[in-house]
């Protein structure tokens, strides 16, 4: 008879055995499946902090404009925009930045002109609109630029959507503000001159890659699920 009760445990403490490896095998995949699911998200549509002088903004970047993502991955990555001014801002409309020359006073004429030696493919579709909020790329107007290239760096964030309605369809959106709507406020309210350049200095400090942490699954403990008598 002890024999049979000591066969029965062993069966009973291995057949839990079995249950929690199985059920911790399980949580491994969920697990995996989810940092995947973070990670591919990080690519695909990845978010920055965008740290000025007037607060910081969150933004997120769209998947179904990845010429105008990657470029801005590329530049943030070289710490491209440190330093560089919200150049013209209208209150009411929109805030612009991106343009090196705005790092100098000295180049103020040529604010507004600079940026890298290239231009990026248009990507213009009707999934985006300007909303309050607005990642748009700048670029020249029509007749220099038929095809609607934007601007290697350049772009602006909606301050009234309303105003800014009628750019739907003309400029790529790229992106959105998620957090910090305010600051955009912020910035607008300035005082600026009869060419919407800020008399006080609207500057970004640094633009910073928000890294999601992928959350570590509950470790179970084997003698919680093998309780015997």
């Amino acid at each position: 008879m002890k024999r049979i009760a000591f066969v029965l445990a062993t069966v009973s403490i291995m057949t839990a055995s079995c249950k929690f490896i199985n059920n911790l095998g399980k949580e491994t995949d969920t697990t995996a499946k989810e940092s995947n699911g973070i990670e591919m998200k990080q690519i695909e549509e990845p978010e920055f902090e965008i740290i000025t002088t007037h607060g910081t903004m969150r933004v997120r970047l769209y998947g179904h404009t990845p010429k105008h993502r990657d470029n801005f991955v590329k530049l943030v990555s070289e710490k491209y925009y440190d330093g560089i001014r919200f150049h013209r801002v209208i209150d009411g409309f929109m805030i612009q930045t991106g343009d090196p020359f705005s790092r100098d006073t000295s180049l103020i004429n040529k604010w507004g002109t600079g940026g890298p030696d290239y231009t990026i493919p248009a990507e213009i579709n009707d999934i985006y609109h300007h909303k309050k909020g607005a990642l748009a790329a700048a670029r020249k107007g029509d007749l220099a630029n038929p095809k609607r290239a934007s601007s290697g760096s350049q772009f602006y964030i909606v301050h009234n959507p309303e105003e800014c309605s009628h750019l739907d369809g003309q400029y790529t959106i790229f992106g959105e503000v998620t957090s910090g709507l305010e600051v955009i406020d912020n910035i607008a309210s300035v005082d600026t001159d009869r060419y919407d350049r800020p008399y006080e200095d609207v500057i970004i400090t640094a633009i910073k890659p928000v890294i999601e942490e992928v959350p570590a699954a509950d470790e179970a403990s084997p003698a919680d699920s093998t309780k015997t008598e």
